[in-house]
Parts: structure tokens; sequence; C-alpha cells
């Protein structure tokens, strides 16, 4: 399957490909900066629609990032002065990573991938315009060199695929979208479909919904914020098993301010991520819930309890308008979360006390068959293979962008 080598300086022209089913290396690297999740899947044609891809996982692996890789990461990411030197240095870095967590999984499961799609690693995401230079501007950052990727692989390797949303005057988030309504839209129930990472983004389905018709939007900070704070009071990564959040107590004057942030009340399509949620905020539910008098377990339950009350508001505020909308004689609304943060009893728990009352199930996409470790690496191996298809891979409605785009860079071997 591998394409003829490009020759530098020239622009390939390339009919676009018969779609065609792929073995597909997605790779993610999230807000939290973790580590790397690789899902090796099997994206092949609709053959009711063929250019909408149905999508088999045949495996996955993940790959915690090192301790001081980590802390460059995030460092940067909040802000850190650095230099030309360190930004490419951190990319070409990443770019070895990937591609060695992606020759582990393939000699793992004794299949070599076709094509590579990698999400990349974020830096800085500006959605909402402002002027630089004299100019308005947004812009996005992922780093990740894709050609040490190609070239220790020996296959195209498809990267950086928010700009071209953002382009189109979308907010270049969330991209997952495509897959929730590939793989999850039901025709007679309403599904939300939950991603608990270092943001929590939401995808609504109403029940037989068009690609039109569907909703999504980052709703606030999910793990971000708690790890966020875990490093600061207990100099752990992350509060495992949500243990710390558990023995707390939610401090809910606190809570009830923070809910007052004005991205909250902005209308879907928005996005987020560190610009407004990472250490600056972290530092004000700190100082909020030391006023108060709150113990450091208090802390981590009161910003756990944050990522819940900005998802029932969301849902309470836009998705339950929208469901009304488009499904009114839908029968029942499921809730399905993946993520890090669906590995956290005690959010979820808090989820389920928030959700149920107003008549949702709530799940995860485990229950459906996809691990929630592995959604947004397979969302990316379902993007790539529509980009090398010369498909569209954004949604519109959920983005805001003003047409479809077909998104990333491609680079070839």
């Amino acid at each position: 399957m591998s394409p003829r080598p490009s020759q530098p300086g020239r622009t390939s022209q390339r009919s676009a490909p018969q779609p065609r089913p792929l073995l597909v290396a997605g790779v993610m690297s999230g807000t939290s900066a973790d580590g790397i999740d690789v899902a090796l899947c099997r994206v092949r044609p609709d053959p009711h629609a063929p250019v909408l891809p149905r999508l088999k996982l045949l495996g996955h692996r993940s790959f915690p990032y090192e301790k001081t890789l980590r802390s460059t990461i995030l460092s940067i990411a909040a802000g850190r002065k650095t230099t030309a030197a360190e930004l490419a240095q951190l990319s070409w870095r990443l770019g070895e990573l990937y591609a060695g967590a992606i020759a582990e999984t393939s000699a793992s499961l004794r299949r070599k991938p076709q094509l590579a799609a990698i999400h990349g690693q974020t830096i800085y995401h500006q959605a909402v315009s402002a002027r630089f230079l004299g100019a308005p501007l947004r812009c996005t950052s992922q780093v990740g060199e894709a050609a040490a990727i190609a070239e220790r692989m020996r296959i195209p390797v498809v990267s950086d695929f928010r700009p071209a949303d953002l382009a189109a005057g979308g907010q270049g988030a969330p991209l997952v979208p495509m897959l929730d309504f590939c793989s999850f839209h039901h025709s007679t129930m309403n599904r939300l479909l939950l991603n608990l990472g270092g943001i929590a983004n939401v995808t609504a389905l109403p029940a037989a919904c068009s690609m039109a018709e569907v909703l999504a939007f980052d709703a606030g900070p999910a793990n971000m914020l708690i790890d966020l704070l875990m490093q600061r009071l207990y100099h752990r990564p992350l509060d495992r098993g949500g243990a710390v959040a558990a023995s707390g107590q939610v401090q809910r004057q606190v809570l009830n301010r923070l809910m007052t942030a004005a991205y909250f009340s902005q209308p879907a399509p928005k996005s987020c991520g560190r610009e407004q949620f990472g250490t600056a905020f972290a530092e004000r539910l700190l100082v909020q819930c030391r006023r108060v008098g709150a113990r450091r377990q208090d802390v981590i339950a009161t910003a756990t309890a944050f990522t819940v009350a900005t998802l029932l508001d969301a849902y309470r505020r836009i998705c339950l308008p929208h469901l009304a909308r488009y499904a009114s004689q839908a029968r029942s609304t499921e809730l399905l979360a993946a993520g890090g943060g669906a590995h956290n009893p005690t959010l979820m728990s808090m989820l389920e006390q928030g959700f149920t009352p107003l008549g949702v199930k709530v799940s995860s996409t485990a229950s459906a068959g996809l691990p929630v470790e592995t959604k947004e690496a397979a969302a990316f191996a379902l993007l790539g293979w529509l980009t090398w298809h010369h498909l569209p891979g954004n949604v519109p409605s959920a983005t805001g962008a003003a047409r479809p785009a077909i998104l990333g860079k491609v680079t070839f071997v």
C-alpha cells in the first residue's frame, strides 16, 4: 500500500483513492500529557455509505511519559519561556517516542499498520481570535515530528489534524465527534458521548440523527485540573482510583463561585484547554478553598465535583434543548464515558448521582465495545483513514467550521 517516494520540493498531485480497508495505527497524547495511547484498528468503508468508515479495534497499548519529559511538556504548555531549539528538540523526541510506541504495539499484535495517524502533543491552542503583530489571529500547535515516524515505520503518516478546521473557521476541536457519529449513533436512543481526558468533551447524538444534527463541544476541565492540584498538594501525578477525592468534602460555596467563569455561559461550539483551566485556574481554586478552611483532600474532592458540575450545567444549558429539538420521540438517553477519567470511581459515581435523576443512564464506551482508554487514539485512526482517502474528517456542527474539511498533513516515505 506504500506510495511511491515523494521528491523533495515537489507537491504530490494525487487523485483521491477509492475508499478501501486499511490497518491504521491511531496515536494520541492528550492535554494531561501523561503518555501515549496507540490503537491498532481495521478501518473500512461502510457498504451503505462509502464515505463513512467503520472501525474495528484490533488491540491497543499505553506508554507513560518519563517524568522529566512530562514536566517539560507541561511547563511549556503552561507558558514557560522556551527557545526554538527546545521546541524543535521536543518535537523530534516525541516523534521518536511515537514511532517506538507504534513499533512495540505492532510487534505485540504481530500486525504492521499500513498507515499511522498521529494527533501529536498540544502545546498551545487558541480558538478565540486575539491580536498578534497588529492583526487578529487564531492558532493551534501540536508537536511530534511525523517524518521520524514515517522513516522508522516505513509507512505514510497523517499528522497535524486541527489546523485545517481552524482555517475553515472552526474551533479546531473537538474532532472525536466523527468517531462518535460513525460508531455510536442509535436509531431510537439519544446518546451523550463523554470523553474525560485533560478536558471534558461532550458529543450529543439525538436518536436517528444525521451528521448535521451532531452537537459537540468542550464542557470544561476534567483530569487536567485534578492532576495539577494532586501534583501541587500531594506530589503525585494523579488521584489514582479517586481515593483522595473520596476522602474529602466538596466545598459547595467554592464550587458555586467557580461556575461563574465566563466560559460556561458561552454557546456551543466552543473549545478550551490549559489556556483557560490550567495552572492559573488551579491556583485560584486552591486559594478559594484555603479561604474557607478546606483540607487538601477537600480541594481534590471539590476539583472532581467541579468537573461533574460543568457537565451537568452543559447538559441542561446546551444538550437538553438540542436533544429535545431533534429527537423528541427518543425512548431514552444514555451517557457513555471514556478517557482516563472513566477509571476514576469517585468521578464516575458523582456523574451517576448527578445524571440519573435527570433520566440519563450513565455507563462507559466499554459497554458498547470500545475500551475507555482507546477512544481518542481510535478516533484519530479513523480520521487518518478519511484523510488518506481525501475525505473530510471534521463535523462542522461540532467545531463551528464553515465547511467540511480534509484534516491533516501526509508525510510519505
